[in-house]
């Protein structure tokens, strides 16, 4: 005579059936198939629906409890697992964005709302330490710090020196009403108009500058030390192509 475990033999495509209509389905209608199909197995029947079909014991008999009640367990996914960090320390993030706030600046090029900070995680930890009196057995890990940055908005990076955008709505704006300036004052003979320029400080002392003397010459090969600098900027009269040149 075979033993009860051996009486009932699936087929492949039943049990690709079976697999299958399971994984459509969730929570306690997948439950509740799995416990009507081991239902239908016999005795043995969740060891055979465990072998053959992968299912889980437990699961199955959470189905059977449902079967005979009536009513589906409620799963508390929501109780479970680990806080989140605010919910034990509430001014936490608070905390953290006063000291983030004044060490960050925006997206120089405005393509992004997101603020760069020169603050790292573990920066902040300890300054949170330091200057808001936490416990370093309270405050959380430097992976769940950059986080709860990175979710408040900030890129815990170095400070991007981006270029800033070359033209801007306002930028077109303001050459609009230079040019109206401009032409208005083309066609007024008592408008005095000149051009002021300024060049790159320039360091005074005994710098060779690619220059050649007929006599011998000492001069600096390097300018580390401290010099006088000077500024040359220079005046254009429009009217009369005349320049005027300043140190």
């Amino acid at each position: 005579m075979k033993s009860p475990k051996s009486m009932i033999e699936l087929s492949k495509s039943l049990k690709s059936l079976y697999i299958k209509t399971a994984q459509k389905l969730k929570a306690s209608d997948r439950r509740q198939f799995m416990a009507e199909v081991v239902k239908g197995f016999g005795i043995g029947g969740q060891t055979l629906a465990e072998r053959e079909l992968g299912w889980n014991r437990r699961t199955i008999r959470k189905g059977m409890k449902e079967l005979e009640s009536g009513e589906p367990i409620i799963d508390a996914f929501a109780n479970s697992g680990r806080k989140r960090i605010e919910e034990k320390l509430p001014h936490l993030l608070e905390d953290m964005k006063s000291l983030v706030d004044p060490q960050s600046q925006t997206d120089p090029s405005f393509k992004s709302t997101r603020l760069y900070t020169r603050m790292t995680s573990s920066e902040v930890r300890r300054q949170l330490i330091e200057q808001k009196g936490y416990r370093d057995g309270e405050l959380p890990s430097n992976e769940t710090i950059r986080r709860r940055l990175n979710e408040l908005g900030y890129t815990l990076k170095r400070v991007i020196k981006a270029k800033p955008i070359r033209k801007i709505p306002e930028t077109e704006a303001i050459f609009q009403e230079l040019e109206k300036i401009n032409t208005k004052a083309d066609n007024e003979p008592n408008t005095l108009r000149i051009s002021i320029d300024a060049k790159v400080a320039v360091k005074v002392g005994e710098f060779d500058r690619g220059g050649k003397t007929r006599i011998p010459t000492i001069s600096l090969d390097h300018d580390f030390a401290e010099a006088i600098t000077v500024t040359p900027y220079g005046i254009f009269y429009l009217s009369t192509t005349n320049y005027s040149y300043f140190l």
